[in-house]
């Protein structure tokens, strides 16, 4: 997962063909696959006023392409992977 580091910021195109910046917050291995817990840099930002940002989760493809979870089992199973590490950490 050398293409995504925490901290790091890349730019997507939302369904509007707006761009939209967001910032790596983790990385993390489940069951063989790569994934990256990111947020927008616009909310990461005000988090300080607001105590509160909105996390996505997607997954890594073996050539550094971004693919979003659509299944409900497999988000629950990177969430919570993503929960226990948070918890671990602190």
């Amino acid at each position: 997962m050398e293409h995504f580091e925490v901290g790091s910021v890349f730019y997507v195109q939302d369904e509007n063909d707006q761009e939209q910046e967001l910032e790596v917050l983790g990385t993390m291995e489940v069951e063989g696959s790569s994934y990256i817990a990111v947020g927008f840099v616009e909310e990461i930002e005000k988090q300080e006023e607001t105590g509160d940002i909105d996390i996505f989760f997607l997954k890594v493809e073996e050539d550094g392409g971004l693919l979003e979870i659509e299944s409900d089992e497999e988000f629950e199973k990177v969430s919570s992977a993503f929960g226990e590490l948070e918890e671990n950490q602190e």
